[in-house]
């Protein structure tokens, strides 16, 4: 989990997350193109950081949250803090 948190995209696309619970895919703001963000959130969701629920034509992407939390207790939210994001309510 945390080699996926290394890369500063990755942590931006968690931090959105932690703020929001919940975005489909094209809405993400980061600074990369459709291709690579996919690649991004396949590290993320191979590391068990986030899962993708279909919804329609769309899939929605949310933090894993409450697993995190059992397998790496206060992990997450020490990153959050890292980045200077508010971390993720519980």
């Amino acid at each position: 989990m945390l080699s996926a948190l290394a890369d500063p995209v990755r942590l931006k696309i968690v931090a959105e997350l932690a703020r929001s619970g919940g975005i489909v895919c094209g809405q993400f703001d980061v600074p990369v193109g459709m291709s690579t963000l996919s690649h991004h959130l396949k590290v993320l969701r191979e590391a068990g950081v986030l899962r993708v629920t279909p919804q329609g034509s769309y899939r929605t992407h949310e933090l894993r949250r409450e697993e995190m939390e059992r397998r790496f207790p206060g992990v997450l939210d020490s990153v959050m803090r890292a980045i200077g994001s508010d971390p993720p309510p519980a």
